[in-house]
């Protein structure tokens, strides 16, 4: 297996950082460092590399619920997407029921999902993220970019979930998914066709949950 190197990337953090981890990270070259703080000692082992930026993230004032992007001759402002597991339905929608563990992985996989750039197609096993298929004008081919990252370094999908940004529109885009061995599918629902996709995902038994909401990053 040929492997690829990391270099010149962004890493973020969800929790302050560590020196274990801040001495693991010099071991590459990255530009950008976030996390919402720096334990003791971090911050020095992270300044020694040269021209990187370290960044402190801070969370936004609460009632900050519109979101703002620039567009040609203006500005766009939207709702922020808020929604987080506890605010999600989980409603399962096919024969065949998730495990606990598998429930556990599509969670996950639907937080790494909503944070990823439309169309976004994610890949989890054992609360590990193995696939990733991002900013495809096609679900099939975000489908199988991530099948295709994953198996470049070696992750078996037999026995993995996966997550969907927004609904399939037809069933071709969950058959392709299943092709990889995948055993359970997260997803908002509300195609049209939820029908047809579900039926598709009992002939190849595979448990399917759908959440009510649509989770497009762009």
């Amino acid at each position: 297996m040929r492997s690829a190197s990391a270099f010149g990337g962004i890493v973020a953090f969800n929790k302050p950082l560590d020196e274990k981890t801040a001495e693991k990270l010099n071991e590459v070259f990255l530009e950008i460092i976030c996390a919402p703080g720096f334990e003791s000692g971090s911050l020095e082992i992270l300044k020694t590399k040269k021209n990187r930026r370290i960044i402190k993230i801070i969370r936004p004032p609460d009632g900050s619920e519109l979101q703002i992007k620039s567009v040609p001759g203006g500005l766009l402002a939207q709702e922020r997407d808020n929604s987080t597991l506890d605010t999600i339905g989980f409603k399962n929608v096919t024969l065949r029921k998730c495990s606990a563990g598998e429930l556990e992985d599509l969670k996950f996989a639907w937080v790494v999902c909503k944070h990823t750039k439309s169309n976004a197609i994610v890949y989890v096993k054992n609360k590990k993220t193995v696939g990733v298929g991002a900013g495809q004008m096609s679900r099939i081919d975000s489908a199988k970019i991530a099948a295709e990252k994953a198996a470049r370094f070696g992750h078996d999908l037999n026995g993995a979930v996966a997550a969907s940004d927004a609904y399939f529109p037809f069933a071709d885009g969950l058959l392709e998914i299943a092709s990889k061995g995948i055993c359970a599918v997260i997803q908002p629902g509300g195609s049209v066709r939820d029908a047809e996709v579900i039926a598709a995902a009992n002939e190849k038994n595979i448990a399917m949950i759908f959440t009510g909401i649509r989770n497009f990053n762009h």
